[in-house]
C-alpha cells in the first residue's frame, strides 16, 4: 500500500501544478478579451454624466415677511408648504409672514417649515430659493433693504416688472443672483398653471364690484317689495381680459344688468355666456394683440368707442374698467366730461389705476370723489382679498418651482434655458441680463402638399320605380287608414255631441302644434303661465252646473261652485304671473307699448255681445253665442300666438284676459241665470281672480316658477269636481230612461277620463310645486 500511497501522492502535486499554470493562462486569455469586449461598458460606467441642479434636499426655501405697505399677502401657504416639504425641499418661514391672510406660525410648523425669528437678514442669508409676492425693495436703511440681504448666487422668484425696475436688476446683478419674473412668463397653454397675473386679476375684478356694491347705495338685484318696485343696477365693464370677465361675472351673481366691452370680437362668446350684453359699436376692426392682450385701436375706432362710452355713462350706474396695453400706460376711456354726466351715487372702479387709470379722474391709490361719483382706485384689490390671493399666488409658485426641473428627473432643481417657461420669465442668470427673451424661431415652412387626385364623383343611384312604389304605397295606405278610422268613429259615434266635441279636439290639436312650435326658448316659462291660465276656461263647466239662488241647494251645486272659483282663481293668478314674468324681459331703453289700447277691442267685443243680448230679449240666437265662443278662441290662440317673440309677447297676455273673459261673458249669457244665480256666480268668478290676482302679486319673482305649478293644480282640482258634478246630476235620469244607454255609457267614460286627468293633472302639480318649493327631497 506504501508505494500506491506514494504514486497518489507525487500524481496529485503534479496535477496540481498543471491546474495552478492552466488557470494563470485562462485568466490572462480571459482579462484580454474582456478588455477588447467590454471596454466601453466600462468607460461608460467611469464617464457616468451627473444630474444637472441641487437635490430638492439640498434646497432651501425662504419666505420673507412682505414689507410693501398694506401688502397682506404672503407667497407661499401652509398647503403649499406641505407640498413642497414632501417633495424634499425645506421651507424657512419669517415669523408673522402669513399672518396678514390669516395663516399663523404654527400652521407652517405643521406644515413641515422651520419658522425664522424676526431677522429678515437671517432668512435671505440661509435661503437658496426666496419666494416673494412684491419686489426687493431698495433702501438705505439697513434693515428694509431687502436687495441687499439677498444671498449671492441664489434665486429669486417674484413679480419684478423688469422694464420698470432697472436699478434692481443691477443690484441683484452684482450678486450673481437667478432671477424669475413671474410677471414675464409666456402665455401659452402649458404656463397656465404658473400664471399668476391671472390668478390676481380675476381677484381684482371680483373684489371691485364687492367695493363697488359697498358704494353704491342701491341693490345690484331688482326686487318688487310691498313698499314698491326696486330696479337693478346697470353695470358697465370695459375690457374683456380676466379681470373684466371676473367682474361680469361677480355683478351678474349680485343680480345686476351687465353690459361689457371689448374690442376683441372674441370675448362676446364669453360675456354672453355669462349673461351680460356685449356692446359694439359699427367700425370693424379686431382689437387682437400678442399674448392675449388687446392691441391699440385706429383713431376712427377710438371715436367711435368715446362716443358709445359717453352715451352709456348717462344710463349706468357702476363702470368697472380693466383695459390695459402691456408696456404702455393705461388708455384714457372714460373722461371727465362723461363721469360729470352720471348721476350722482354712481361709482367707478378703475381696475387699471396702477399703470395709470382708464379714467380722467381717477386717482390711484386712493378712493375719490369727484361729481358725486365715487372713484375706486385701488392698486392693492388683491390684496384686500389676501387669503384667497395668497392661496392662489401659492399654488402658482408651486406649480413653477416643481416644473424646474432636468429633462427626465424630478427630483432636482434646475433652470433649463430650453425650456420655453424658464427663457421667457427668467430676467437674470447667474446676473447676467438675459431678458426679453429672443423670439421663437420660425417654423421652417413646409414642403407643398401634392395635389390630390381629384375625387371620382359617383352619380348617386336614381330610385328604382318599385321603391318609389314601395314608399308611396306605404304613404298612402296610412293616409287611408287615419281617414278611414275617422270616418268609422262617425258611423260608432253614440251622438252629435261626441263628434262635435271630436272635431275641436283634432283641429285644437293641430292649431295648438303649430302654433306652439314656433315659442323661443326664453319664453317658454311664460307660455306654459298663460297657457294655464286660458285652461282656467274649465270654469265654463262649472258655471253650467251651478243652480240655486244665492247659495247652491244640494252637494251637486256646491262642487260645481267650487269648481268655478278655483279655476277663477288660477285665471286672476295665472295671467297676473304671467305678466310679472314678461317684464322681467323688459328693458329700461325699450319703447313704450301702449299695451293698454286693447281694452278698446274687449270693450267692442264684450258690447256688441251685451248689445245683441239685450236686444234679443229671451229669444237670443245660438248663432249669437257661437260667434262669441269663436271670438274667444281666436284670441286664446293669439295669445299662444304673440308668446313666440319677445317684442309681442306682452300682447299675447292681454289676448289671453280677452278670450277667457268673452268666452265666460258668452256662457252667462246662454245661461240666462236669475239675478240671485248670476250673483252667486259672480262671487265665484270675481272672488276667485281677485284672490288668485293677490296671491301672485304678493309672490317674490323667484318663486314664479312653483306658483305656476300650483295654479295649475287648481286646475285638475276644478277638472276632478265638474266631472263628478256633472255624473251625480246626469247619472240618475239616464239610469230612468233606457232609450239613454249609449249616451249613459258615453257619459260615464268621459266622467272616469276627466276624474282620471284631473287627478295626475292636481297630484302632479302639488308634486312639482313641492320639489320647487324645496319640500320634498326627492
Amino acid at each position: 500500500m506504501a508505494p500506491i500511497t506514494l504514486l497518489s501522492k507525487n500524481h496529485g502535486l503534479l496535477i496540481r501544478r498543471r491546474c495552478t499554470e492552466l488557470m494563470k493562462f485562462s485568466f490572462h486569455r480571459s482579462t484580454r478579451s474582456l478588455d477588447s469586449r467590454h471596454l466601453s461598458t466600462v468607460t461608460a460606467v467611469k464617464e457616468k454624466v451627473p444630474v444637472p441642479g441641487l437635490l430638492y434636499k439640498n434646497v432651501t426655501i425662504g419666505v420673507p415677511k412682505e414689507i410693501f405697505t398694506n401688502e397682506k399677502r404672503v407667497a407661499l401657504s401652509p398647503q403649499s408648504t406641505k407640498t413642497l416639504v414632501q417633495k424634499g425641499f425645506h421651507v424657512s418661514v419669517q415669523t408673522g409672514a402669513g399672518l396678514g391672510a390669516q395663516f399663523r406660525d404654527i400652521d407652517y410648523e405643521q406644515a413641515g417649515a422651520k419658522i425664522v425669528p424676526n431677522d429678515p437678514a437671517a432668512l435671505y442669508a440661509a435661503s437658496d430659493v426666496v419666494l416673494k409676492i412684491r419686489a426687493p425693495q431698495i433702501s438705505a436703511v439697513k434693515e428694509t433693504n431687502e436687495a441687499g440681504m439677498i444671498k449671492p448666487n441664489s434665486t429669486l422668484v417674484s413679480l419684478v416688472y423688469p422694464a420698470q425696475n432697472k436699478p434692481l436688476l443691477d443690484e441683484l446683478s452684482k450678486k450673481k443672483v437667478n432671477l424669475i419674473a413671474l410677471d414675464c412668463i409666456p402665455r401659452i397653454s402649458r404656463a397656465q398653471a404658473f400664471d399668476v397675473l391671472s390668478s390676481m386679476a380675476n381677484i381684482a375684478g371680483y373684489k371691485g364690484v364687492v367695493e363697488a356694491a359697498q358704494l353704491f347705495n342701491r341693490f345690484f338685484a331688482g326686487q318688487i317689495t310691498a313698499a314698491g318696485r326696486i330696479p337693478p343696477a346697470k353695470v358697465l365693464v370695459i375690457g374683456g381680459g380676466v379681470a373684466g370677465l371676473s367682474a361680469v361675472s361677480a355683478a351678474r351673481g349680485l343680480g345686476a344688468v351687465v353690459r361689457a366691452f371689448d374690442t376683441r370680437e372674441a370675448v362676446r362668446e364669453q360675456v354672453e355666456s355669462l349673461g351680460a350684453e356685449f356692446l359694439t359699436v359699427d367700425i370693424k376692426e379686431s382689437g387682437e394683440g400678442v399674448g392675449g392682450y388687446a392691441k391699440e385701436m385706429s383713431k376712427e375706432f377710438l371715436d367711435a368707442e368715446m362716443e358709445l362710452f359717453a352715451k352709456q355713462a348717462k344710463d349706468v350706474d357702476i363702470i368697472i374698467t380693466s383695459a390695459l396695453i402691456p408696456g404702455k400706460p393705461a388708455p384714457k376711456l372714460i373722461t371727465k366730461t362723461m363721469v360729470e354726466s352720471m348721476r350722482p351715487g354712481s361709482v367707478i372702479v378703475d381696475l387699471a389705476a396702477e399703470a395709470g387709470g382708464n379714467v380722467e379722474t381717477t386717482k390711484p391709490g386712493t378712493l375719490s370723489y369727484h361729481h358725486g361719483v365715487a372713484h375706486v382706485g385701488y392698486t392693492d384689490l388683491p390684496s384686500r382679498l389676501p387669503g384667497q390671493s395668497s392661496s392662489l399666488f401659492s399654488n402658482n409658485v408651486t406649480n413653477l418651482l416643481l416644473s424646474l426641473t432636468p429633462p427626465g428627473n424630478k427630483d432636482h432643481f434646475y433652470l433649463n434655458l430650453e425650456d420655453e417657461v424658464v427663457r421667457g420669465s427668467l430676467v437674470l442668470h447667474e446676473g447676467q441680463l438675459i431678458w426679453p427673451p429672443p423670439a421663437p424661431p420660425k417654423p421652417a415652412t413646409p414642403p407643398p402638399k401634392p395635389t390630390p387626385p381629384k375625387p371620382v364623383v359617383v352619380a348617386a343611384q336614381a330610385p328604382t320605380p318599385e321603391s318609389l312604389f314601395r314608399g308611396k304605397l306605404r304613404s298612402t295606405l296610412g293616409t287611408a287608414v287615419g281617414l278611414s278610422g275617422l270616418v268609422g268613429l262617425g258611423l260608432g259615434s253614440p251622438s252629435p255631441a261626441f263628434t262635435n266635441m271630436l272635431t275641436t279636439f283634432g283641429l285644437s290639436g293641430i292649431v295648438g302644434y303649430h302654433t306652439v312650435w314656433g315659442v323661443t326658448p326664453a319664453l317658454h316659462s311664460p307660455l306654459m303661465s298663460v297657457t294655464n291660465a286660458v285652461s282656467g276656461i274649465t270654469a265654463v263647466g262649472g258655471l253650467l252646473l251651478m243652480g240655486g239662488d244665492y247659495l247652491p241647494p244640494g252637494l251637486p251645486q256646491y262642487l260645481a261652485a267650487s269648481a268655478t272659483l278655483l279655476s277663477a282663481i288660477n285665471i286672476g293668478g295665472g295671467f297676473v304671473v304671467t305678466q310679472r314674468m314678461l317684464d322681467m324681459f323688459k328693458r329700461p331703453t325699450d319703447p313704450p307699448e301702449y299695451n293698454y289700447l286693447y281694452g278698446v277691442p274687449a270693450a267692442a267685443l264684450l258690447g256688441t255681445y251685451g248689445y245683441g243680448v239685450l236686444s234679443s230679449g229671451s229669444a237670443i240666437p245660438d248663432d249669437l253665442h257661437q260667434a262669441t265662443y269663436l271670438a274667444a278662441s281666436l284670441c286664446c290662440i293669439g295669445a299662444i300666438t304673440a308668446l313666440s317673440s319677445q317684442k309681442s309677447c306682452r300682447i299675447g297676455n292681454v289676448l289671453g284676459m280677452i278670450g277667457v273673459s268673452s268666452g265666460l261673458m258668452a256662457t252667462l249669457g246662454l245661461i240666462q241665470p236669475s239675478p240671485e244665480l248670476m250673483t252667486q256666480m259672480t262671487a265665484c268668478l270675481m272672488g276667485g281672480a281677485l284672490i288668485g290676482g293677490y296671491a301672485a302679486k304678493k309672490i317674490e319673482v323667484t318663486d314664479l316658477p312653483q306658483m305656476v305649478a300650483l295654479f295649475h293644480s287648481l286646475v285638475g282640482a276644478a277638472a276632478v269636481l265638474t266631472c263628478v258634478a256633472n255624473y251625480m246630476v246626469e247619472a240618475p235620469e239616464m239610469m230612468a230612461n233606457p232609450e239613454a244607454y249609449g249616451a249613459l255609457q258615453l257619459m260615464k267614460t268621459v266622467a272616469y277620463l276627466g276624474t282620471y286627468i284631473g287627478g295626475i293633472t292636481l297630484t302632479g302639480s302639488l308634486v312639482a310645486f313641492g320639489k320647487l318649493q324645496g319640500e320634498f327631497p326627492f
